[in-house]
């Protein structure tokens, strides 16, 4: 089997995957579930095991617990990976757990509150989990020099796939009374289909790419429900051996939870600054979805013809613009969709282009492990972008100040990547070979 079939293999992955991302968590559940948990709440608050609960925080409670979760146990599972062989196995095992748990959001309704964040849970959970195996594999079916391509291609494709899936669901939502539904059954069906397309495409790695070639092995007699925790310790020390990886993490770090908070509260900025409808801003979030097909596409190109970390650089500097933009021009519905778009245009840049520099930082046969620790920088910190955005709001009342205090994230982080050469990096790496 050609490394081509695997990599196409690959890449319909992120197509199957990222239907819940726009689908479930971007658009649908939240509205959703905070709905449910309004109708089960009394004098606005749920009471959950005892502790008095804002139903319209049940939502995001259950993100930030999902994400706290995962800190935890994406290292544990991605050393058992490494050293199991069983990288496949486990993608797989998770795609379908939280293919399964999506589905099942097609059975929430009433007030059943604590089904929909249980199964919330599971879901993201789930994906996360198996999107560190899934890029822990880019470096087994590319080489260095197809890497930056590769990676693009991949995030395009989800990007795509995403978009096609929420188009169809919102056509759905939006023309239910023509299908004879209610809304709120549209809704569910919507949720559940985004887990049936997760599971179907999902098919497609599991059958074309092939078992983990790492040579790592477990020690004898080992425990292997305590080795993934010892592992991990193993790992972070290792780690130091790396301090150019690091220094990337860390850049990463900065200028991913500012490009995840835009994501995040650019609606709410729209809504509440610009007065836009919902309806407008599902449209701009779903147009984000094409454009960003095009826009991994682009800064590929642009890789090609400078090198990466130049092209990381530029669309970094371009979301620095966006913030700008946002804070001195932005006023009407046409600049927010010019906002979109080039929103969508970087987003998939960005995205891709770190992903492949960081899998070329990284130890052969340790790929699920430190993409674990990737895994966590983009998720674990995703809070601090808000928090800054919402003590920016409450201490000053402006909306315009609150975006404008992202811009601090793209500086930081377009700082940091500039002082990391990525060439001794990747040498530091193969001579420890």
């Amino acid at each position: 089997m050609s490394s081509k079939r695997e990599q196409i293999a690959w890449y319909i992955y992120d197509w199957a995957v990222s239907a819940f991302t726009t689908t479930v968590t971007t658009v649908f559940l939240g509205p959703y579930l905070t709905a449910i948990a309004e109708n089960a709440a009394v004098d606005g608050y749920l009471n959950i095991f005892g502790i008095n609960v804002f139903s319209g925080s049940f939502f995001s409670y259950c993100v930030s617990l999902s994400v706290i979760l995962q800190v935890v146990l994406l290292p544990y599972f991605g050393a058992l990976a490494d050293y199991t062989k069983h990288k496949k196995f486990m993608m797989g095992f998770f795609a379908y757990a939280g293919a399964l748990s999506t589905m099942c959001l097609y059975f929430l309704e009433g007030n059943n509150y604590l089904l929909g964040g249980i199964l919330l849970l599971l879901a993201n959970i789930s994906f996360g989990s198996s999107m560190v195996f899934y890029n822990a594999f880019l470096s087994e079916i590319s080489t260095p020099e197809e890497r930056d391509n590769v990676s693009s291609n991949g995030f395009a494709i989800g990007y795509l796939g995403g978009g096609i899936l929420l188009l169809l669901n919102l056509i759905l939502v939006m023309k239910a009374e023509t299908f004879k539904l209610s809304t709120g059954h549209a809704v569910r069906i919507s949720l559940a289909s985004a887990g049936l397309w997760w599971a179907i495409f999902s098919l497609f790695p599991l059958i074309y790419l092939r078992k983990s070639k790492s040579t790592n092995k477990l020690p004898n007699n080992t425990n292997i429900l305590t080795f993934g925790f010892r592992q991990i310790v193993s790992t972070i020390k290792e780690s130091k051996k790396y301090p150019l990886t690091i220094a990337f993490l860390l850049a990463y770090l900065f200028y991913n939870d500012g490009v995840q908070s835009i994501i995040v509260l650019a609606a709410q900025f729209g809504q509440e600054e610009i007065k836009l409808d919902i309806g407008t801003l599902t449209t701009v979030i779903l147009m984000v979805q094409f454009v960003a097909f095009f826009g991994a596409k682009l800064f590929n190109y642009i890789a090609i013809k400078t090198t990466t970390k130049k092209s990381l650089m530029i669309s970094l500097f371009i979301w620095l613009l966006v913030v700008f933009y946002a804070y001195m021009f932005l006023k009407d519905i046409t600049g927010f969709y010019i906002l979109g778009a080039v929103i969508g245009l970087v987003l998939g840049g960005t995205q891709a282009l770190s992903r492949s520099l960081y899998s070329q930082m990284i130890p052969i046969g340790k790929e699920s492990e430190y993409f674990s620790l990737y895994e966590i920088s983009e998720r674990g910190t995703s809070w601090i972008g808000p928090l800054i955005f919402g003590l920016s709001l409450q201490f000053t009342s402006s909306y315009r100040i609150a975006i404008a205090s992202l811009g601090i994230f793209f500086i930081i982080g377009l700082l940091l990547l500039w002082k990391v050469d990525i060439d001794k990096a990747i040498d530091v790496v193969k001579s420890s070979e």
